[in-house]
């Protein structure tokens, strides 16, 4: 099987870098590396979502699922500072960075686990649930992530996912309507979907 930034372990070279970036007004530096999802800027996807965020009305945790280094969760961590934010990923060296990248921004209000999907978050319940979900894993995963979400909301929890038109937004938009019975477009912008459900 070929390597992807969705698999578990890598055989790439390491060679990190650190840079800095402005997320939600607030300076960090983010180290990254080979094998991880947009290692020499956070995305434009990624920056749209964690803009368009708003905190949820329901008490809670936060979950960043498939948190690559770490921008959406520490960033929204920063930003919301009276919430756990649970961050999860299957690649081992993403992981690894987003540990260290809590440390050196230093973030405390964080929990950064290894977990396939929402895996080892089973028996948790999240007022909200945020994705910038890999495409490239394929329709059938994309859609499971959404669903799996579902089941670890509680009531009036909510699910925002990023997802550019051009790689499946319409299809994703259906799902989640399907899933929650609603959908709302918070934002649309460069071809860039935000989509929110909320779980009633």
């Amino acid at each position: 099987m070929s390597e992807h930034y969705y698999s578990k372990q890598t055989t790439t070279q390491s060679e990190e870098k650190s840079w800095s970036f402005n997320l939600r007004g607030q300076p960090f530096v983010f180290t990254t590396d080979n094998a991880v999802f947009s290692k020499k800027e956070v995305d434009f996807g990624s920056r749209l979502l964690i803009d368009s965020f708003t905190e949820p009305s329901v008490q809670g945790d936060v979950l960043d699922l498939g948190c690559g280094y770490g921008p959406i969760g520490l960033s929204l961590a920063k930003a919301f500072p009276n919430r756990e934010l649970v961050m999860v990923d299957v690649n081992e060296r993403a992981l690894q960075l987003s540990r260290k990248n809590a440390e050196q921004n230093d973030v405390r209000n964080v929990t950064i686990l290894e977990s396939d999907r929402l895996q080892s978050v089973r028996d948790r319940e999240f007022a909200a649930v945020l994705t910038n979900p890999p495409i490239r894993a394929g329709k059938e995963v994309v859609h499971a992530m959404f669903q799996e979400s579902e089941a670890v909301l509680q009531p009036q929890g909510e699910l925002w996912v990023v997802i550019q038109k051009k790689q499946g937004a319409p299809s994703a938009k259906n799902k989640m309507e399907e899933l929650f019975g609603n959908v709302e477009v918070v934002a649309k912008q460069k071809g860039y979907y935000i989509l929110k459900s909320t779980k009633v």
